[in-house]
């Protein structure tokens, strides 16, 4: 049973910063999901990867493993690269790249 403790990114339909600051902890599936035969479903036997507990911070994520005897990995949160730019730029005088029109 290892857990996995990550902070999650936003997804690509996200435009804001919603549901991401706060550090999850994940189970990694045991047992590999299997396909119903009947209605073509695809489902586990292993309950643990319904639980999803979220963490304030870090040290609590961490903390809470140890505390249960829970072996973790811990996924370092990358923050997003981001290039400021306003529409003004494009008509500066000392604009880096030439007019295209």
């Amino acid at each position: 049973m290892v857990a996995r403790i990550y902070k999650p990114a936003k997804t690509a339909m996200q435009s804001g910063l919603a549901k991401t600051e706060r550090w999850r902890l994940d189970y990694e599936p045991e047992v590999a999901r299997t396909v119903e035969p009947l209605m073509g479903y695809t489902s586990s036997t292993d309950m643990r990867q319904q639980v999803r507990l979220e963490f304030d911070t870090r040290d609590e994520a961490v903390a809470y493993a140890e505390r249960n005897g829970i072996a973790y990995q811990v996924s370092a949160a990358e923050e997003p690269k981001r290039r400021m730019a306003a529409y003004s730029d494009n008509f500066k005088f000392n604009r880096v790249g030439a007019w295209t029109h």
